[in-house]
């Protein structure tokens, strides 16, 4: 195996699940929370959002259409170009994703915030109005252990590595391991 394949499969091993009411665990001792928490969601209809930028929107780009066709999840897209642009004309780049969710997060719906550097201003922005409307939030980030995103959600994963390829690869693995759980164990009609 190469270097770079035993240094994912490392920093895997390394990732950090916590959240609010328990002390934080390595990914393989504690993956079953976040499968749990998207279940929940999944069972109460829940809409469920994800945002990125770059390389993390790709990833969350990708999620909102596996999680829909194969999870049978609620997943509404943040995507959408006009919208896009519109919110970052009409309200600045740092609202492109927190505006849209004033409009549409509810009670118990959850939101996605995948963030390699765990600073993203948008990001940080969308988490609050998340927040403030009552919905849930997981966060995934990497780089710096102390970045604020970390801390923000109602579970936060933190995969403790500074290469972006790394840490985006990660994030990636561990919700396509999550959506093709739910899709084995629930069934989907492709």
């Amino acid at each position: 195996m190469n270097d770079y394949v035993q240094e994912v499969i490392r920093k895997l091993d390394e990732t950090i699940i916590s959240n609010k009411s328990s002390k934080s665990q390595k990914y393989n001792e504690d993956y079953k929370t976040i499968l749990d928490y998207f279940s929940n969601k999944k069972e109460i209809c829940a809409k469920t959002f994800f945002i990125g930028n770059g390389g993390s929107a790709a990833i969350a780009s990708h999620m909102t259409a596996d999680f829909m066709k194969n999870g049978g999840m609620n997943t509404v897209s943040l995507y959408d170009n006009a919208v896009m642009t519109c919110m970052g004309n009409d309200y600045g780049y740092d609202q492109v994703f927190a505006k849209p969710l004033s409009f549409l997060a509810k009670k118990g719906d959850l939101l996605v915030a995948i963030s390699s550097s765990g600073r993203s201003q948008n990001i940080i922005n969308a988490i609050e109005v998340m927040h403030e409307n009552d919905g849930e939030v997981i966060t995934f980030t990497g780089f710096d252990s102390d970045n604020p995103i970390r801390g923000m959600g109602d579970i936060n994963v933190y995969v403790p590595s500074d290469k972006y390829g790394m840490v985006e690869s990660i994030h990636n693995l561990i919700l396509q391991q999550i959506v093709d759980e739910i899709m084995e164990r629930d069934g989907v009609s492709l």
